[in-house]
């Protein structure tokens, strides 16, 4: 899967999204220019808002769900329209799975041995998760081993002021969740803090 078409390449992640806010949140999201999003299933109506983004999404835009611990989870997920497996965690059936149904596979590694798992499953790019714990320098020492263009989408604590930062140390991509969406937020101020996070992007790539 050619993972340069996605630009930017960050993934919305909307943990407690209600079905009867989804397509507000998506107008708003895709309207800033993201074009992955995902919908976490540790939440009530998970599947029903990936269906109702799904349906929405822009040409070129994913929708997929988060937290995907189980195959039946990608099985799921795929019947709702979603095209992208995220989790926290690396179970190689999950991704061989998902990757069998030509889904976007996005799962959770924070050690060497997790992440050559995953690639050898069928990951196209690496979460990793929690950033925080791995930090800039376990990034680096990540890319340092692992296959060369391996995307490295650092997860959990990213802000718009720490992009640069992350990007200087390997990273190819990001996921963005409680910085950007919580229950309850405006269509407007999601909107302005999706472009933020774009704007940010886009100026780790100016130089």
């Amino acid at each position: 899967m050619d993972l340069t078409q996605l630009n930017p390449p960050l993934v919305a992640i909307l943990r407690g999204l209600q079905a009867h806010d989804a397509e507000t949140a998506g107008a708003a999201l895709f309207g800033a220019g993201f074009r992955l999003l995902e919908v976490p299933l540790n939440r009530p109506g998970a599947l029903e808002s990936i269906a109702l983004l799904a349906r929405m999404a822009p040409a070129g835009a994913i929708v997929g769900g988060g937290t995907m611990l189980k195959v039946a989870d990608v099985d799921a997920v795929h019947a709702a329209g979603g095209r992208m497996l995220v989790a926290p965690n690396c179970n190689t059936q999950v991704i061989a799975r998902a990757q069998a149904l030509g889904m976007l596979c996005a799962p959770g590694v924070a050690t060497p041995s997790e992440a050559f798992d995953a690639l050898g499953a069928g990951a196209h790019a690496l979460k990793i998760f929690p950033a925080e714990m791995v930090g800039y320098a376990g990034l680096k020492a990540f890319k340092t081993v692992l296959p060369p263009g391996t995307p490295l989408w650092p997860v959990g604590g990213v802000a718009p002021d720490t992009m640069a930062a992350w990007v200087a140390a390997g990273a190819t991509g990001f996921g963005i969740g409680g910085a950007l969406y919580t229950p309850g937020v405006t269509p407007q101020e999601l909107g302005a803090r999706a472009a933020a996070f774009v704007a940010a992007w886009r100026a780790t790539q100016a130089g």
